[in-house]
């Protein structure tokens, strides 16, 4: 199981209907206008298959106190940041050092999405990285940190994601 957690309107939904469109395509090809989507309230799963099934678990971001009750059977966390808002990045932060601390996610691998890149005003990822100050986070973890720089919108970096969850699922059995 992947959960996908990140605050409120970071992009989560739009990224599993991108990422499910992308994999069954095998990867190529053109994905077309974004479908439109809503905020999550509750919980969304859906199954990738990408060479095996990966179920990834979209949790609202208006779920975030509740988040932990949904910490078993997690495999690897995709947690998403919006690039184009630093007000709502401290935030971010937050919740994220609270699944970096949390025992039942000690061995998930963990891919953090700076999603948004395509738009005008976004933050570069060396800007992100130094606000949540990264390297301090990577050093204290005891999971597998990576990071990728996507836009959910036109699909930059959905490929890189995609290859991960492969790698990572295959990786842990």
């Amino acid at each position: 199981m992947c959960l996908l957690l990140g605050a409120t309107g970071v992009g989560k939904t739009l990224l599993v209907k991108r990422l499910q469109k992308l994999s069954s395509r095998d990867g190529k090809g053109d994905l077309g206008d974004p479908p439109p989507t809503r905020p999550t309230v509750g919980t969304n799963l859906t199954d990738i298959v990408a060479q095996s099934k990966i179920t990834i678990r979209e949790l609202g971001g208006c779920m975030g106190p509740i988040w932990p009750s949904y910490y078993g059977n997690c495999r690897s966390l995709l947690f998403m940041m919006d690039a184009s808002n630093p007000t709502q990045l401290s935030a971010s932060c937050v919740q994220l050092l609270g699944l970096l601390s949390a025992e039942e996610l000690a061995e998930a691998s963990v891919l953090i999405l700076f999603n948004k890149i395509d738009l005008p005003c976004y933050m570069t990822t060396e800007e992100m990285k130094s606000l949540i100050r990264l390297p301090d986070l990577v050093a204290c973890a005891k999971q597998s940190i990576t990071t990728v720089e996507i836009s959910a919108r036109n699909g930059t970096g959905l490929s890189e994601v995609l290859r991960w969850l492969q790698d990572t699922h295959r990786a842990n059995g």
